[in-house]
């Protein structure tokens, strides 16, 4: 009978930002598989856990890919951690899920602590609808392409960067979108020294310390619309709005804050809506 593979979200600083399944499932498996079992083993001491470690990253060859699917497909039970956050997100968990998914092994997600989730909660910035970037690679044409990319994503947009080159990126991020579209520059998050700086590119270059310490996640807004976004409904939305009791300066903000609308073309479209047919 095949066996399973957990994939478990693990704290991205705090200790204590683990859920009772993750401890249960971390404790109840076989095995866990641990992007550095130096790392983990301090959580599990933390939270009485005595389950094997085994070593699994981005330089764990296919040889021992090979044997843990066939430990798996013998009945095992393993939990796959990262180091923080949630695993397959930008680490190297993707590849054995996707081999251990087509071998038939049954593959379950134990949710928790997210960067990426984190760092949008405390952006203050449109949230709707983002994508993630990762890493941006560090240079050449595939670096000028994704800073491009970011440029002219009309959504949300959250990448990863480290400590040692994030004033680099913010400076290519200042001069391919300019200087005045707002981010949001998370470090630490959830760790004692915490700090979000949020503004304007220019303004979080500058208020950024150098050099910069720690874990970064950055949440950049997306290029402000000019008129209607194609999957948004503004009539609904206007509608339900209204059955709130909000006022048209009070809509035009939403659409401001909350879809990244220049505001005259916010209030002219919310004017367009409630308009009699």
């Amino acid at each position: 009978m095949s066996g399973r593979l957990s994939v478990v979200a693990t704290p991205i600083g705090c200790l204590e930002d683990i859920t009772l399944r993750a401890i249960r499932i971390l404790r109840e498996a076989d095995l866990i598989l641990a992007e550095d079992t130096r790392h983990t083993r301090t959580l599990c001491a933390k939270h009485g856990i005595n389950t094997p470690l085994r070593s699994f990253h981005a330089h764990t060859n296919d040889n021992k890919v090979d044997l843990i699917l066939a430990e798996l497909a013998d009945g095992a039970h393993y939990a796959m951690v990262s180091d923080a956050g949630t695993p397959v997100v930008s680490d190297p968990g993707v590849y054995l899920v996707s081999r251990a998914a087509n071998a038939g092994i049954e593959v379950e997600a134990i949710p928790g602590p997210s960067a990426v989730l984190a760092a949008l909660c405390v952006a203050g910035l449109p949230v709707r609808r983002f994508v993630f970037e990762g890493f941006i690679p560090r240079s050449g044409g595939d670096r000028t392409r994704a800073l491009e990319r970011i440029a002219q994503s009309a959504i949300t947009v959250v990448l990863f960067e480290s400590p040692h080159r994030i004033h680099a990126t913010l400076s290519d991020l200042e001069r391919t979108l300019g200087g005045d579209r707002r981010i949001a520059l998370c470090r630490e998050l959830t760790k004692m020294h915490e700090q979000t700086i949020r503004g304007t590119v220019t303004e979080v270059r500058s208020g950024l310390a150098d050099p910069a310490r720690g874990e970064i996640t950055v949440v950049v807004e997306g290029k402000p619309a000019d008129g209607p976004v194609e999957d948004i409904d503004l009539g609904a939305l206007v509608d339900e709005w209204q059955r709130e009791g909000l006022s048209t300066k009070e809509m035009t903000q939403k659409l401001q804050r909350d879809l990244g609308w220049k505001r005259n073309a916010a209030y002219q479209a919310i004017l367009d809506t409630l308009k009699p047919a």
